[in-house]
């Protein structure tokens, strides 16, 4: 698996992104989607990776920097024929080192609290995150779950 730093110009991410925001409309209520589009992870502060095995898309993640010490785990997305392989997993690694690198004190995320989040809130578990109450501009919501990792 390479991952890489993406530009988000290639047609099977921008289906990959179109599926995700399709997905998150599906299973949570407007208001709770915090899923960004394609401009707003083209925004400067957002840094999207991309994960391929040669020419097939695996899955994708993006790191927003919040402030000079923290972050926000953005976009992870694994192509459903490669769920459960270790590609979230890997990417998360890879965004948890980016922000160690960048000499952040913390990296924190919001999920969705429905079953359908289950599998990303145990993989966040496992690596190290914690709940925690909203960040940010996000307000307390039933739909939402806030985690966070000291770094």
């Amino acid at each position: 698996m390479q991952i890489r730093e993406d530009d988000l110009t290639g047609q099977q991410i921008a289906e990959l992104l179109r599926e995700h925001l399709a997905h998150m409309h599906e299973i949570t209520p407007p208001e709770s989607v915090h899923a960004l589009d394609l401009d707003g992870l083209r925004s400067p502060d957002v840094t999207f990776w991309s994960a391929w095995d040669g020419e097939e898309l695996l899955g994708c993640g993006a790191l927003k920097e919040l402030d000079s010490k923290s972050g926000e785990v953005k976009s992870m997305r694994t192509v459903r024929a490669h769920l459960r392989q270790g590609v979230a997993s890997k990417i998360l690694t890879h965004i948890i080192a980016e922000a160690k690198r960048r000499s952040y004190d913390c990296l924190n995320l919001e999920t969705g609290s429905s079953a359908e989040f289950g599998p990303a809130q145990a993989l966040y578990l496992r690596h190290g995150f914690e709940y925690r109450d909203p960040f940010g501009d996000y307000i307390e919501d039933p739909n939402s779950v806030f985690m966070t990792k000291m770094l």
